[in-house]
């Protein structure tokens, strides 16, 4: 659709399910803690786990998401990418945390997505999806800032967002 010129270069847009989904432009909360996110934890993360950054996940041929953040496992390519294959997604929300929390988390479930963590960035607050089923994730627990979170096939990348380096000034 780029390339026909309907869409352009940076637009920031999903695909569910056939339908474009335009994506609001990300604030200043999301993008530092993304990028505190992302320093922690590839500085820590051990082989064979992938941690990879904004990726376009192809659930199926009508549906692509971009999460903030997928982990799995090599030798696993990121081409060959499937919903069981994520150990872990994570999307960051400062602007779109109620379609964060409603929307994509039964997307992610239908696809067999094990975890999902969709993180509040203005309150500071983790919602941890996990145990996916048809009709979205049977468990949902909310972790405060001071908690230590870390995946249920993940545990060697824990979290704990209160002692990410966070400067909310850029």
């Amino acid at each position: 659709m780029v390339a026909c010129g309907i869409l352009q270069e940076d637009e920031r847009l999903e695909l569910i399910g056939g339908e474009l989904v335009p994506m609001p432009a990300k604030g200043i909360r999301h993008e530092v803690l993304k990028a505190a996110l992302l320093r922690h934890w590839l500085r820590n993360v051990p082989e064979p786990l992938q941690v990879v950054p904004e990726t376009t996940f192809r659930l199926s041929v009508d549906t692509f998401l971009e999460p903030d953040v997928i982990v799995y496992r090599a030798p696993v390519q990121l081409p060959d990418i499937t919903g069981p294959n994520i150990l872990l997604a994570v999307e960051i929300a400062d602007s779109t945390l109620g379609y964060d929390l409603q929307r994509k988390p039964s997307i992610y479930a239908a696809f067999g997505v094990r975890e999902l963590w969709v993180i509040d960035a203005v309150r500071s607050v983790v919602h941890v999806h996990r145990e996916p089923g048809d009709g979205g994730f049977s468990r949902v627990t909310v972790a405060q800032a001071d908690a230590t979170l870390a995946g249920h096939l993940v545990p060697e990348l824990p979290l704990r967002l209160d002692a990410l380096a966070l400067d909310w000034k850029g």
